[in-house]
């Protein structure tokens, strides 16, 4: 189980990189096993920034460790439970694909048409070392390709379909 403990260090929306920025074009370097410390601080970090966006914009299931500047293989879910994603590999990337108006936290307000694979395993270790496997499809695919490929310097925007794959979201009212 996942505690969150507010720090004096905590990032905030403010940390959140935005479109443009070259660090969210690298690729990221892997978590090590004695950085586990470190882990626990960034995943707090990412909670926080994700209920920050939830908040203000009204979305967000995942976000990805380079997002806040950390340039570390590290993945943060929380859908029905949080959930750890360290080191993951995708397997048997299903060859029938869909297409999805996809969002992202570093660019809140643009929806950008690409195509995702239907199903995938993703392999990687938790928060507690220990390995995982997991089998998902659709919407979890979906999320988990586009938060994968933040770790590879890659952006939704490259990933559009076409140059009419976008569009613009207003932000909603408080």
């Amino acid at each position: 189980m996942l505690i969150f403990v507010k720090s004096i260090s905590m990032k905030n929306l403010n940390d959140l990189l935005q479109l443009g920025d070259p660090r969210l074009y690298e690729v990221c370097e892997p978590v090590y096993e004695h950085e586990l410390p470190q882990v626990k601080e960034w995943v707090a970090d990412l909670h926080n920034v994700m209920e920050e966006i939830r908040a203000k914009y009204q979305f967000g299931r995942g976000i990805a460790a380079p997002q806040l500047g950390v340039m570390k293989r590290l993945i943060y879910l929380n859908l029905d439970r949080p959930i750890v994603i360290i080191n993951p590999v995708f397997e048997n990337l299903s060859e029938e694909m869909f297409e999805l108006w996809d969002d992202c936290m570093s660019f809140p307000n643009l929806l950008v048409k690409v195509k995702r694979h239907k199903q995938l395993i993703i392999k990687y270790l938790d928060e507690n070392w220990q390995p995982q496997t997991w089998q998902v499809e659709d919407a979890i695919s979906e999320l988990l390709q586009h938060e994968y490929d933040h770790l590879d310097g890659v952006l939704c925007t490259m990933r559009a379909i076409d140059n009419q794959s976008f569009k613009w979201r207003p932000t909603p009212e408080s």
